[in-house]
């Protein structure tokens, strides 16, 4: 088993029990972390030197559609019908299965490269097995840590066809994915289910996709996304948590427009919310939900959600939240009549959480990710301190929060496996540039079976 120990310069664990560190060291046993603290003695096969480096866990993207890599803003001044219209009703019915698999490669590596060592993606243009298939096949050859998340396609109802908001996620699908290569949970890439929920769908389809997810031990997520009169099955999450069928493994994206009352019952039955601050400051009215998460004692959950739309960069998505939290709670404080406050009223620790730990949780990988613990796998991420940008670093948690992005990301360790270095990619540059020409062949092949064109600025 191959021993690798990082000298660190400043070292970010996220481990209360632990603590932060200067010039502190992380010894690597394998695929996982053995030791983190000062001076280790330990014979090692590889030393890496990162003391001009902030060591940190690596970042968690807690909701993306990565098959979306190759729309990159073509929406960046759409509205929430434009999206649907443009997307679902359109461009995504294009899709084949080799066109996933050359957006979840290309998108992954896209979050690697921006200090991303795992993320959960909502897969939710599928329309056959071999599709989902060669979407995990993108994500695995990546050599991302995934949770992927079988969603299915959202297509136009022809005369005479049931809607997609009728019809149950497909059985016979999931049960092949999960009795063939997702039959184990031991590996880098786990299989999740990403369901209409009583937003988008009848409540009897979304009680019919929880069970069917709970039979087979898998995470279940769903967007929440409507206004109460928009909603196919209103009051449905209330329905389904008093009837027990919400819990720690259900993940409600977005959350927007759900009253205080529901969101309470969810978050005390267990539910994980995810917000993607970015993507719904651009284009909701109601405010992103990690407030009111916190206010009821859950941990909030970010994620960067649709690139057609906005940055795929976890720092930006990170800062932004971070800095919404706060304006909001100073309007709020303001708005109570209260005197300004005296301190800051969230604290950047708390983002670096909700981008670790918070996501962690929300996919259901806590025990194995989200902070520098012993015994947790070694997802671990280094920024250049010396960068510019950075420089001088007095604090490095705040440099991670509220300084640093994409560019600084030096290296990147995904299960123990070096993934980037030195600010290169690990990956065959031939490949990546055949796969570049493919993806953009797809695209323009996408939009123009759609009869799609971007509109002049």
């Amino acid at each position: 088993m191959k021993r690798t120990l990082i000298e660190c310069g400043w070292l970010v664990t996220m481990d209360d029990a632990i603590g932060d560190f200067r010039d502190a060291q992380v010894l690597i046993e394998g695929n996982k972390i053995a030791a983190v603290g000062k001076s280790l003695q330990a014979e090692v096969d590889e030393a890496i030197d990162a003391r001009d480096m902030i060591v940190m866990p690596g970042l968690i993207d807690a909701h993306i559609h990565t098959w979306q890599a190759g729309l990159r803003a073509i929406g960046s001044e759409w509205l929430g019908p434009d999206y649907h219209r443009n997307i679902h009703a359109n461009l995504a019915t294009r899709y084949g299965p080799e066109d996933n698999y050359l957006g979840n490669l290309v998108g992954s590596l896209g979050q690697i490269d921006g200090g991303v060592t795992t993320i959960l993606d909502w897969c939710h243009n599928l329309t056959s097995l071999e599709h989902a298939e060669r979407s995990v096949d993108g994500l695995e050859e990546s050599g991302i840590r995934a949770v992927f998340a079988h969603g299915t396609a959202k297509p136009p109802t022809k005369p005479g066809e049931l809607p997609y908001t009728h019809i149950p996620h497909p059985r016979d699908r999931i049960e092949a994915l999960r009795n063939g290569r997702f039959a184990s949970d031991d590996r880098l890439v786990t299989l999740a289910m990403a369901i209409l929920g009583p937003h988008w769908g009848t409540y009897e389809v979304a009680e019919q996709d929880i069970r069917l997810a709970r039979e087979l031990n898998l995470l279940s997520t769903s967007h929440a996304t409507r206004k109460p009169a928009d909603q196919i099955a209103p009051g449905g999450y209330t329905k389904l948590a008093k009837a027990g069928l919400i819990g720690p493994d259900h993940n409600l994206v977005h959350g927007n427009y759900i009253d205080d009352e529901e969101l309470k019952l969810l978050v005390e039955s267990g539910a994980s919310f995810t917000a993607t601050v970015l993507t719904e400051l651009h284009g909701h009215v109601a405010e992103p939900v990690t407030l009111r998460v916190r206010k009821f004692g859950g941990m909030p959950s970010i994620g960067i959600d649709v690139e057609p739309i906005v940055t795929g960069e976890m720092f930006r998505e990170m800062q932004g939240a971070l800095l919404h939290a706060r304006w909001a709670s100073l309007r709020d404080n303001a708005a109570a009549g209260n005197p300004p406050p005296q301190t800051i009223p969230i604290k950047s620790r708390e983002a670096l959480a909700w981008a670790t730990i918070g996501n962690a949780r929300a996919i259901g990988l806590e025990d194995q990710i989200g902070s520098l613990t012993p015994g947790k796998k070694a997802d671990i991420v280094m920024l250049r301190a010396t960068d510019l940008n950075l420089f001088p670093v007095h604090d490095p948690l705040l440099s991670i929060t509220d300084q640093a992005h994409a560019g600084n990301v030096d290296t990147v360790i995904i299960d123990g496996v070096i993934r980037k270095r030195h600010g290169k990619r690990i990956f065959p540059e031939a490949v990546l540039e055949q796969r570049r020409a493919e993806l953009i062949a797809s695209v323009e092949r996408i939009m123009r079976e759609g009869d799609f064109a971007l509109k002049a600025a």
